[in-house]
């Protein structure tokens, strides 16, 4: 299941390029407090809540040019996930 070359959007082929550091950091700060205010009003972490809601976002981030089909599809989730 890889992927053919020429239909792989590839770093180069992107204007601006978010890193996965950058992707965390902004997941982290303004798309996490919500996932908690959500899911978590227990107190307690949804791990599942808050990997669907990462794959998610990275799935918009892709889709958007943001982040290139070959850093979607290698990246993994961030530790507090």
């Amino acid at each position: 299941m890889g992927y053919i070359l020429e239909e792989e959007q590839l770093l180069t082929d992107l204007r601006t390029v978010m890193t996965w550091q950058q992707a965390s950091d902004y997941f982290r700060e303004e798309i996490l407090p919500g996932v908690i205010e959500h899911y978590e009003q227990d107190g307690i972490p949804d791990g599942p809540a808050r990997r669907e809601t990462w794959n998610n976002w990275a799935d918009s981030l892709c889709k958007n040019e943001h982040i290139s089909d070959w850093q979607y599809a290698n990246w993994s989730h961030p530790d507090y996930l």
